[in-house]
């Protein structure tokens, strides 16, 4: 495989118990309500109560959001992430900034690999402490604040990458998703588009650290769900981009299948394999103030790099020959 490691998730369910099969289900269905509705939840409860006899109950949490509210800017993690490190591309001498692509639409695989440790990435990588990046506005939504940072989720503001990065400890791996609640518009089955053209802030950020860029793709990311698109020139897509301007991420219509059924819709995620390949590091010189022209430089290199992963692995996880990376 060139060298570069190699992560599953969601796998098939044949040729597994009934109880695993079980298991699986209600995880991923766990998951998805919880991005889906969590948030929503915990901020119109903390409204409600204000307006009841438990109403303390909401003024004490409001006390204790603006004493703890710069945490998420800080990278601090609630529990011990996996202790990743020392192989043959990623020794843990020095930081890194792996750039995820597809973001598909809610980032299944790069949760599963890089929050957890299901896939054993602490084996594969000892000695690194990853960081996985999501948006900054999540942050001001009660209690769920405090449950994604229990899974270890930081905030994706430069504060909080700055923090990380500048710890005296090296082997800090920030995760992104480079493409954002924009790629997610563009998460359709069987394609491979990435938001990136455009995207070089990560690029200033990896020069000013000193950080190595490495390129990250997660086959079949696009696949666990299907996705209603919109022409660019139509009214729905104006709306899609211009509520994400507003509140960050982008509105999609989606569907998966059913529960039980494989054959009904709902919104369990499809059987379909995610595998995320982690590539080789681009080494990046420490540059506190770097120029427009190394930042496209570094942004070229980048780009050529997530190219040449997707052409050296994608036959192998049943993506066709003729079908090439899109950056948008």
């Amino acid at each position: 495989m060139g060298g570069s490691q190699v992560l599953q998730s969601s796998p098939s369910l044949q040729g597994k118990t009934l109880k695993k099969q079980a298991l699986e289900v209600a995880g991923a269905y766990q998951y998805v309500l919880t991005v889906i509705f969590m948030g929503l939840f915990f901020t119109l409860l903390m409204v409600y109560l204000l307006f009841t006899p438990l109403w303390a109950f909401s003024v004490f949490y409001l006390v204790w959001l603006y004493l703890d509210w710069d945490t998420p800017n800080r990278g601090e993690l609630w529990t011990g992430s996996p202790v990743l490190v020392k192989t043959a591309e990623l020794p843990p001498d020095r930081n890194y900034m792996l750039s995820s692509h597809p973001h598909g639409i809610m980032a299944n695989g790069i949760f599963c690999n890089f929050c957890t440790d299901s896939n054993n990435f602490s084996q594969l990588f000892p000695g690194l402490r990853p960081h996985l990046a999501t948006l900054a506005g999540l942050f001001c939504l009660p209690i769920y604040r405090e449950y994604i940072m229990f899974l270890g989720l930081c905030s994706v503001s430069h504060k909080s990458l700055d923090f990380i990065l500048s710890q005296p400890q090296l082997g800090q791996a920030v995760v992104i998703l480079i493409g954002g609640a924009q790629e997610a518009l563009y998460a359709v089955p069987g394609e491979h588009h990435v938001v990136l053209r455009r995207r070089k802030g990560f690029v200033r950020l990896a020069l000013r650290h000193g950080a190595s860029l490495v390129p990250v793709y997660s086959f079949g990311e696009n696949d666990v769900f299907k996705l209603k698109t919109f022409a660019e020139d139509s009214w729905q897509y104006l709306c899609q981009v211009t509520f994400k301007k507003l509140m960050g991420f982008s509105p999609c219509i989606f569907w998966g299948r059913g529960l039980f059924s494989a054959n009904t819709w709902g919104l369990l995620p499809f059987a379909v394999p995610i595998t995320t390949v982690v590539g080789h590091p681009i080494p990046v010189p420490r540059c506190l103030s770097p120029t427009e022209e190394q930042v496209d430089h570094y942004h070229a290199l980048y780009m050529r790099a997530l190219e040449q992963l997707f052409e050296d692995h994608k036959e192998s996880y049943g993506v066709p020959a003729s079908t090439h990376l899109t950056f948008l």
